[in-house]
């Protein structure tokens, strides 16, 4: 791992070596590069393109939607989105599940570059900062074929700002919400000829909530009672980026640098009888990414898309006996008390694509390595590691003007497990000048985690060990969706429907293995179908967006103890978007719907009974100003118009008992200001 370091080191001293030096490049003004917009996706595409013209059904949030929103996170922005699940813990974070299948299914990267740090499986939406976003887009089902493992349910594409039209220009947030979020942004860009160079970062910090908490409360004077324990933990975020890029003749070579560190309080009650000590948590979580990129036409007939990046994940949580009287703190010395991981990971992605537009046949070919290492007193021998090496292609094929066939494979070699191949078919047809369909065949798969091979963990309430001989989970995905547009004078209305089926095979799972000993196994099966359908209307001064989808979830359980295959539970979306151009001023309503969702359980005697967690209602409103030339944008308004906070899982043992739990959902109505200031070069 050490020469992985230093190797990545020397390519960046070229880049910027290489930066230095003139190259062969165009007369034209570094402005006239092409910029992302809200209509043109990169993910699993052979070239930068627009959305109706993907292959792939593409859903894209923009920089508006973002902004009006007051989306701070990723888990702020997803909360608005069909087909997405979100669930809380208040010490691991946000996850999320899509098509009904839970978040270690789900990629989740940045410009490409795979998000690190799953932390039980999942990644912690509210890790993952908007500030320097530009869209993001997002693939409902497989992208195994592109991206490999964890691609298994969608992926999640986070594209940042990279376009740089004037010489200099800055900008900075300011952003406050009622339950005690304060947040700080900057960003400061400059271009020089064909160089360009922006740096980003920032500062959160939220002083955690209470569900007692009133409305704009503020503890100015702090006791040591039980209003020192938060149900949303306190939490300081700080995070940095750096992107250096360089435009040649029709190739941007670019480097960026990401880091990320978070603080994570979690104070104890105080303990019986005499409440003058407790148990504190201490997490904190740092994340280093930086990827170097080469992307761009070769020719008129080719393009290049070059990666290599290196992540460094290190978790760490310290537990602390303090005594409330002198606020001494001691050192927690049982097991599990103190802990840190590390995780590291190379990864090296690099593919070539024909892009002729008046040929019949198109391809794409490619490589990709992950190497990754894993190093923790829970880990077995305190340090392992796994590699994978795959090769991948598609073609797309049009056999007609209007009708586009693309397969793919990926064939991998995997140091830990047998990796199955990876096919995939998807096809568009276009009917008439308005109505195109889709089709999707993807084999999807996950490959185990080094926690699920190695893990090791026993105490005296603990026993839990990994399995190094599991295999890959994976599944059988189709799609089919619709996509209609309309003309109605000079307003336009869009029709989509679209339906989805998943089939998991070898799902991995704990599962106990005699002596209250745990083990992960390949258990499960899990199916998933839904159907969702969408109309959007847009005017001059108005947007408005309709959703519905019903999901259903299939249950072990309940196929053989009660006969019952699959349960089902309901979605809805509705958005308003009003605009007056002339004030410069915009309102917003995003409200969305979230049923009931029924599943089944084993109770103490072995038998399947009945659970289900509450239905809720999320809406936020927003109002957002330009001024000065649109330098200064004010947005305001209200989250979480319905004050949800907590909801009710309920499992029924028989038609007489019943328990429940409480499921952490909201941090109740709340309200936000948002303020930008743009300053910048005027040629």
């Amino acid at each position: 791992m050490l020469a992985m370091k230093k190797s990545f080191i020397l390519l960046m001293l070229i880049v910027v070596a290489c930066l230095h030096q003139g190259g062969n490049v165009l007369n034209a003004q570094i402005d006239k590069c092409p910029h992302p917009i809200d209509t043109v996706v990169v993910t699993a595409q052979y070239a930068p393109g627009s959305v109706e013209n993907a292959v792939h059904k593409v859903k894209v949030i923009g920089q508006e939607k973002i902004e009006s929103m007051g989306a701070q996170n990723l888990r702020d922005v997803l909360s608005n989105e069909m087909n997405i699940r979100l669930s809380q813990d208040n010490i691991l974070g946000s996850n999320m599940s899509i098509q009904g299948i839970s978040g270690q299914n789900v990629k989740i990267m940045v410009d490409g570059v795979p998000v690190s740090g799953r932390l039980n499986g999942s990644i912690d939406l509210s890790q993952i900062n908007l500030y320097n976003v530009e869209r993001i887009e997002i693939v409902d089902g497989p992208l195994s074929v592109n991206y490999g493992t964890d691609a298994l349910a969608g992926t999640v594409n986070i594209i940042t700002k990279k376009g740089q039209a004037r010489k200099f220009s800055f900008s900075n947030e300011l952003y406050y919400e009622s339950i005690g979020q304060y947040n700080a942004n900057a960003r400061l860009g400059l271009r020089k000829g064909r160089t360009v160079l922006a740096l980003s970062g920032g500062r959160n910090f939220f002083d955690g909530w209470r569900n007692n908490d009133p409305l704009f409360y503020y503890n100015l004077n702090p006791v040591a009672d039980s209003t020192r324990h938060a149900d949303w933990k306190p939490k300081e975020q700080y995070f940095a980026n750096l992107m250096l890029a360089r435009y040649f003749k029709q190739l941007k070579l670019s480097l960026n640098s990401d880091f990320f560190n978070e603080r994570v309080t979690n104070r104890g009650l105080p303990r019986l009888p005499y409440g003058e000590n407790a148990f504190d948590d201490i997490y904190k979580t740092i994340r280093l990414s930086n990827a170097l990129n080469l992307k761009g036409q070769l020719g008129q007939r080719h393009y290049l898309n070059a990666m290599l990046a290196y992540t460094d994940f290190v978790r760490t949580k310290n537990t602390f006996y303090k005594d409330l009287t002198t606020l001494e703190e001691i050192a927690d010395s049982e097991p599990g008390g103190q802990d840190t991981s590390t995780f590291r990971n190379l990864l090296s992605r690099t593919s070539i694509s024909t892009i002729r537009d008046s040929s019949k046949i198109n391809f794409e070919l490619g490589y990709d390595i992950n190497l990754e290492q894993a190093s923790g007193i829970r880990i077995k021998n305190t340090q392992q590691s796994i590699g994978d090496f795959a090769l991948f292609g598609s073609a797309e094929y049009r056999p007609i003007k209007r009708l586009v066939i693309r397969p793919g494979l990926r064939v991998m070699h995997n140091t830990a497990y047998k990796a199955p191949p990876v096919p995939s078919l998807n096809v568009k047809y276009l009917i008439g000048k308005n109505l195109s369909m889709r089709f999707s065949y993807a084999r999807g798969f996950r490959s185990p985690s080094l926690k699920e091979l190695y893990f090791y963990f026993v105490d005296v309430n603990h026993y839990i060990a990994g399995n190094p001989n599991l295999r890959a989970e994976y599944s059988h995905n189709f799609n089919f969706s619709t996509s209609e547009s309309f003309k109605l004078g000079k307003n336009t209305l869009k029709i989509e429907n679209s339906l989805f089926f998943n089939r998991i095979e070898n799902m991995i799972s704990l599962a106990q293995n005699g002596d209250n000993r745990f083990s992960y196994f390949n258990l499960e099966k899990h199916q998933t179908l839904g159907v969702q359908a969408q109309v959007e209307f847009n005017t001059a001064n108005y947007t408005v967006s309709i959703a519905g989808l019903y999901t259903g979830r299939y249950n072990q359980l309940s196929e053989s103890h009660i006969g019952e295959t699959f349960t089902y539970s309901p979605e809805a979306r509705c958005n308003i978007m009003y605009r007056w151009p002339k004030a410069k001023l915009s309102a917003n309503l995003y409200y969305k719907y979230t049923g009931m969702l029924p599943s089944f359980m084993l109770d103490e005697n072995g038998g399947a009974i009945r659970t289900q967690i509450q239905a809720y209602n999320m809406a936020d409103l927003s109002v957002t100003k330009k001024l000065f030339n649109d330098r200064v944008g004010i947005t305001a308004g209200c989250k979480n118009l319905f004050n949800v906070r907590n909801i009710t899982g309920i499992s029924n043992g028989s038609a007489h008992s019943a328990s429940q739990s409480s499921i952490a959902i909201g941090t109740g109505r709340n309200f936000f200001v948002r303020l930008e200031y743009q300053l910048d070069s005027r040629e």
